[in-house]
């Protein structure tokens, strides 16, 4: 296997390769592109990644979709998190046969295995796609386990409709543009057949109006097809309307959409592929998740034969043994859980700037040595007494801000906060919440507890009510990116301030949580989204996500905040956000709000005895000046509906993850790369 070309083909990194291998099925040398989307690139999946196969239409090479359709589609499937796999049409070269029609021969393949020479040697198009699969999957780990979807365009359309017909157990799902559905029933067809088979009615098997009757009953969930009105070829050659009967007979669900005034060329695939592609990734996040579930039922049983429950775990975790000090490697002890108490295996963890400020010996509250952590995916290793909302098995991300849900709690019963202080007390002592401490080092000291979470640790134990259960299918090495600063970002916008459609809107600070309230700001219909940040490399993606103005306070000849309101707009923003934790941009912000309206949110968190200030006129001329804590989100109500969402495609997150490491004893590595300032969020995943 060799790469004939590599280049990177979105704005967020997305990469096609051109491969060139020797293939068993057609004994000659076959080339195919493969797109692999930007989150690949950094390692954030660490399961499978999910593949569509786009199979093309005569005539054509890998290339004619890389280059026609590519820049639309290689976007789309970079937003989705899913791969591309783009085949050639059949075997070529030297000593490989053809013939003089275009629907014949080489780029003809039809998607099926030859019986007749001279075809029979080297044309096995249908058992080639299936080598392809298992390439694939063996040198990228992609579309494994079932998570793939094939479409196609024309000829291109009859091998997706077929091959996924003939073996829907590897096929998630299926979609075509223009297929021939009914190729014993036309001239194409029945010249392949008839050269490639030795007779049409060998071709049965390969026409997928015959397989779909012959199944008797559905076999997807739905099949999606596109064809123009003004396609040339669809009433002579590719004869939906028989697939259609069929379809209706058998009881399987068709999504067929006639596009007005569109042809049988590539312009019409490049309009509407993205429509393709995210049918086929909403399917797939549905097989990924079978997978995640599969897994975490796998680990849970690794850690249920351990027969740890009630008894103490020897593991290994990341100790701080005081500020500005690297953290060190240590085995620890981690005892059972006690009354109201959880404990879990930590699978992956995100280093949050929180964790860095404490160890930088900027929290008035850090107390050394502690195990720091707080943004984590879980599974539920075993519960103490009287817990009832989480069982062994379960998928929990650990919240730092908890939620008792008691009646009692003025807090949790009101919707204007999320600041439940049940076990603030203790938490903040670095305790759990019975005044005493679940680690201890070799020599049987205590370790402190941080924010209720500790997850730099293979194993922790947490309050019942930090703990959000999640969604069994939630890949945790992803998810636990709202477990603090995706959370707090987003809810900064939707929760705490309620930005409305139209506002404008300054950010200031674009790290990952400035990006979150950026990516909500979005969501949330703002009109102009301002972007100040001093590294001016942190533009480009802000933009991508939404900001339309990039502002780097430096190259200003007047302070910041004149210039947005001023220069930028005539009277200030709607909403502004510190994401810093400086307090002179916490002023800027709140100085840069509207005359009248304006509201400024502090998210960022300030050192240890910084105070904020203001002339009191801004605030009696109209500006409110407010701040949030874990975006208002109250954890363990909300932060499942997050995953939710995101499982659902409604809320990517994979974009912040731009570094990944392997073992807890990697930590210091991922911590380097936070300070590098082109690091959004390094996940860990543990081993």
């Amino acid at each position: 296997m060799s790469i004939v070309s590599t280049r990177t083909v979105t704005k967020m990194g997305g990469v096609l390769h051109r491969i060139k291998h020797s293939s068993t099925a057609t004994q000659t040398d076959m080339i195919f592109s493969i797109f692999l989307p930007s989150v690949y690139a950094v390692g954030a999946n660490k399961g499978p990644l999910p593949a569509i196969y786009w199979l093309s239409g005569l005539t054509c090479t890998d290339e004619n979709f890389c280059q026609k359709a590519g820049p639309t589609a290689f976007a789309k499937a970079d937003e989705e998190g899913v791969a591309l796999i783009i085949p050639d049409t059949s075997p070529r070269g030297e000593g490989v046969p053809n013939d003089d029609g275009y629907d014949l021969g080489q780029g003809a393949g039809f998607y099926v295995d030859a019986t007749q020479e001279p075809w029979a040697t080297n044309f096995k198009m249908e058992s080639y796609i299936k080598e392809l699969t298992t390439v694939v999957e063996g040198k990228w780990n992609v579309g494994s386990q079932g998570t793939r979807s094939v479409c196609g365009h024309s000829m291109g359309g009859h091998g997706a409709l077929t091959l996924a017909l003939k073996s829907p157990s590897e096929w998630t799902s299926v979609s075509a543009f223009a297929p021939i559905c009914h190729p014993t029933a036309c001239p194409w067809g029945e010249k392949a057949f008839g050269a490639y088979l030795g007779s049409v009615d060998a071709g049965k098997d390969h026409d997928a109006t015959e397989l779909l009757s012959k199944a008797g009953s559905s076999v997807f969930d739905d099949i999606m097809i596109d064809e123009g009105t003004s396609d040339e070829f669809k009433d002579g050659q590719l004869k939906l309307s028989d697939f259609e009967a069929t379809a209706e007979k058998v009881g399987q669900k068709l999504s067929v959409r006639r596009l007005q005034g569109h042809d049988h060329s590539y312009h019409t695939i490049s309009t509407f592929i993205d429509d393709h592609i995210e049918f086929h990734a909403k399917r797939l996040r549905s097989a990924v998740g079978k997978v995640r579930v599969a897994e975490k039922d796998a680990a849970m049983a690794a850690v249920l034969s351990a027969d740890t429950a009630g008894k103490p775990i020897t593991c290994k975790a990341m100790v701080a043994r005081g500020p500005k000090q690297p953290l060190t490697l240590e085995e620890i002890t981690v005892d059972p859980p006690k009354a109201g108490e959880v404990r879990v295996k930590v699978m992956a963890n995100a280093l949050c700037h929180t964790d860095i400020y404490t160890l930088d010996g900027l929290d008035p509250e850090g107390l050394f040595p502690c195990i720091l952590g707080h943004e984590a995916g879980c599974i539920v290793e075993s519960v103490g007494e009287g817990v009832t909302t989480v069982k062994p098995g379960d998928k929990v991300i650990p919240c730092y801000t908890p939620q008792c849900n008691e009646a009692a709690c003025i807090f949790c019963r009101s919707p204007k906060t999320n600041l439940c202080p049940t076990i603030r007390g203790t938490q903040g002592q670095g305790c759990m919440p019975d005044g005493t401490k679940r680690f201890k080092d070799k020599d049987g000291k205590d370790i402190y507890h941080f924010m209720g979470c500790s997850t730099m640790s293979e194993y922790t134990v947490l309050a019942e009510i930090s703990c959000a259960k999640i969604a069994d299918e939630a890949p945790l090495e992803k998810v636990c990116l709202f477990g603090c600063g995706i959370s707090t970002g987003l809810g900064a916008v939707l929760n705490t301030c309620k930005v409305e459609p139209d506002s404008s809107v300054a950010v200031f600070g674009l790290g990952a949580v400035g990006l979150a309230v950026v990516q909500g700001a979005k969501m949330a219909g703002a009109k102009q989204i301002i972007g100040v940040d001093v590294n001016p490399a942190k533009f480009k993606m802000a933009q991508e996500l939404g900001v339309t103005d990039c502002v780097n306070p430096k190259e200003l000849d007047k302070p910041v905040q004149q210039y947005i309101a001023g220069t930028l707009t005539k009277w200030g923003v709607d909403y502004s956000f510190d994401c810093t934790g400086n307090t002179e941009v916490m002023r800027a912000a709140l100085e840069c709000s509207h005359r009248g309206w304006g509201t400024s949110c502090v998210i960022g968190v300030a050192a240890s005895g910084h105070e904020i200030s203001t002339r009191p006129f801004q605030l009696v001329t109209g500006r409110v000046w407010k701040g949030t804590a874990f975006g208002g989100y109250k954890s363990r109500t909300d932060v499942p509906r997050l995953v939710d969402q995101n499982l659902a495609g409604d809320l990517p997150i994979d974009h912040f993850i731009t570094h990944t490491f392997a073992g807890v004893g990697e930590t210091n590595k991922a911590i380097d790369a936070l300070h590098s300032g082109d690091c959004l969020r390094a996940v860990v995943h543990y081993e």
